[in-house]
C-alpha cells in the first residue's frame, strides 16, 4: 500500500454507493463529454452526492490524461483528466479511482466531474 494508511469508512465517516436511477449529461464547450442511465450516486459524510458515470459511457477521445494525483484515505489513489475543448477551466476537471479500497470497489471503471469545472451536470430523475 505504498505506506498508506487505509481508513474503512464508518459511523464517523459514511460512504454509500448506489445506482443513480437517473440519467446523467455532462456537457463541456457545447459537448456531450457523458451520457449514462447507469451512473452511480456517491454520498460521503456531509460532501454533496457525486455522479460517478461508467467509462463506457464516456467519450474519452474528448479527454485528455494529466500527472495530477491525489490520495483519498477512504477511496484510495486519484487520476485525473483534462477536457482540452473546454480550455484552462477544465484541467483536472474529472477524476478517477482505478483502484479503489474494497468498500467503494463499485467505482472503478468509473469518473466524476467537478460541476464548476465542466458546463453543465444534467441529472434528470427516473432515468
Amino acid at each position: 500500500m505504498n505506506g498508506k494508511t487505509i481508513k474503512v469508512p464508518g459511523p464517523d465517516h459514511p460512504i454509500t454507493v448506489e445506482p443513480a436511477n437517473a440519467r446523467v449529461v455532462v456537457t463541456v464547450a457545447g459537448q456531450v463529454i457523458a451520457d449514462t442511465r447507469n451512473a452511480l450516486v456517491l454520498r460521503e459524510a456531509s460532501y454533496p452526492a457525486v455522479y460517478y458515470v461508467p467509462r463506457n459511457d464516456v467519450e474519452m477521445t474528448l479527454l485528455e490524461r494529466t500527472d495530477h494525483t491525489t490520495y483519498c484515505p477512504y477511496k484510495g489513489d486519484c487520476a485525473y483528466y483534462s477536457v482540452p475543448i473546454g480550455g484552462e477551466r477544465t484541467v483536472n476537471s474529472v477524476w478517477t479511482y482505478e483502484s479503489p479500497y474494497a468498500p467503494v470497489k463499485e467505482i472503478a471503471q468509473h469518473l466524476a466531474f467537478y460541476p464548476d469545472r465542466v458546463d453543465s451536470i444534467d441529472v434528470q430523475s427516473g432515468g
